[in-house]
């Protein structure tokens, strides 16, 4: 049986160490058939090391998304080495540490823009920049946290999802005429590095022990993968501006 991303041509950001989404997501989408490339930023080196454990070799790219240079060139270094794409992984995203952590009341403006311009606009910047590659369709698929609560510790990071949230369905209305796909991954909490960036997440994490039906291991980022290569897949062909949630069915009860 051939994989459910078999002829897919996939561009994959985040990939920083085993423990993210977004490497799971290129070791599955590898196991489902599809060529992947992979973005980094800033250190390729770092990322190119942990390609090296994944079932296939993986080209790495330089890509600092608020970078117009970077986001220029981004076709045709790809294009270069896949030909063209069939979907987008954005996971990326960042906040200054005076953004994070209780300090909500007091972070300047120049932090909340360097937070909103990495973690939400860039979905936009990068669609963009790969769209002259997705002359046949395809699926762009970000990850979120679900930005319909305001979290212990997540401070502007919270506001900054719910801009990746709002970009992806103004997206998904935009691109659909291209027969492009914009959803979201909404996952539990991983003990991923961005994670560890954040001041008190056992706090923000602990919440997920007392109220989620479905057991959540913050150490296991396949399930959130394997929602990301589902929706890169094409058995969601009408399905867009959605958001998917993998955190064991948090979302749905209340206290």
């Amino acid at each position: 049986m051939s994989g459910i991303l078999e002829g897919k041509r996939v561009l994959i950001t985040g990939v920083l160490t085993e423990a993210s989404i977004a490497f799971h997501t290129a070791k599955l989408a590898q196991e489902q058939g599809a060529e992947i490339i992979l973005t980094a930023f800033p250190r390729p080196t770092l990322t190119e090391r942990i390609a090296k454990k994944l079932p296939k070799p993986a080209k790495v790219v330089e890509l600092d998304v608020t970078d117009d240079e970077h986001l220029g060139r981004l076709a045709d270094v790809v294009g270069e080495e896949l030909g063209g794409l069939d979907g987008v992984v954005h996971s990326i995203g960042f906040a200054p540490q005076d953004a994070l952590g209780g300090n909500f009341l007091n972070t300047p403006f120049e932090s909340v823009a360097t937070a909103m311009h990495v973690s939400a606009f860039s979905l936009k910047s990068l669609t963009m920049a790969c769209l002259p590659l997705m002359q046949n369709g395809g699926s762009v698929v970000g990850l979120t946290f679900d930005a319909q609560y305001a979290w212990p510790q997540y401070d502007w990071m919270g506001p900054a999802k719910a801009a990746l949230e709002a970009t992806s369905r103004y997206m998904a209305r935009d691109l659909g005429k291209q027969n492009i796909r914009c959803n979201l991954v909404s996952a539990g909490p991983l003990g991923s590095m961005a994670a560890k960036s954040i001041p008190g997440f056992s706090e923000l994490a602990s919440v997920w022990d007392n109220r989620a039906p479905l057991e959540w291991d913050l150490k296991d980022p396949e399930p959130a993968g394997r929602g990301v290569v589902a929706l890169l897949s094409d058995w969601f062909p009408k399905t867009t501006g959605e958001i998917v949630h993998v955190d064991g069915g948090l979302h749905a009860v209340g206290a």
